[in-house]
């Protein structure tokens, strides 16, 4: 039986945490970001996360809001996670993949603030100003910019990423528990 998880949420909020766990028990583990970080590639852009937002933008207006998600279809097989949905259109797409099921990964904002300070990835947010700043970009009006909150409003299940790891692991054995 095939089994397709949808990742989404805000920035930091333990999508990459719930991949990486999923991915130890099991699971292929995809990103809608490779399908932007290797198009980056090709046009010899770092992989920076300003570069990636315009890039994955750009492709959207060339390609229709579901254009990741169409590139990343053939990929799936049977047991995968496709991590960093980030557009209702990609929703739409994935869900016609049997099996698939759309998991929101949440947290409130000042925990999401102090995991991104704390993991100080390049082009992360230095101040909670920055941080809400980009909370709006991954939030945009134009129809192929992000949409975070819309996508996280269509997902199947939540997940509310508000502890330790040991308590975000118990969650998804949880969730994969009631499936």
């Amino acid at each position: 039986m095939s089994l397709v998880l949808g990742l989404t949420g805000p920035n930091a909020a333990g999508k990459g945490e719930v991949s990486a766990y999923l991915g130890s028990l099991g699971f292929v583990v995809h990103s809608l970001s490779d399908i932007v970080r290797e198009e980056a590639a090709v046009r010899s852009l770092a992989p920076e996360r300003e570069h990636l937002i315009r890039i994955g933008t750009l492709l959207r207006h060339e390609g229709g809001a579901g254009v990741l998600a169409e590139r990343l279809i053939p990929r799936l097989g049977g047991r995968d996670v496709v991590d960093s949905i980030r557009h209702p259109a990609e929703v739409e797409a994935l869900r016609r993949v049997p099996g698939f099921l759309l998991v929101g990964v949440d947290a409130p904002a000042a925990v999401r603030f102090e995991r991104s300070r704390s993991r100080a990835r390049p082009g992360d947010p230095e101040s909670e100003a920055e941080f809400a700043a980009r909370e709006r970009q991954e939030n945009s009006a134009d129809p192929a910019g992000q949409k975070l909150r819309e996508t996280l409003e269509l997902a199947d299940r939540i997940v509310v990423n508000d502890g330790d790891l040991r308590d975000l692991h118990a969650k998804v054995d949880a969730l994969l528990a009631g499936l």
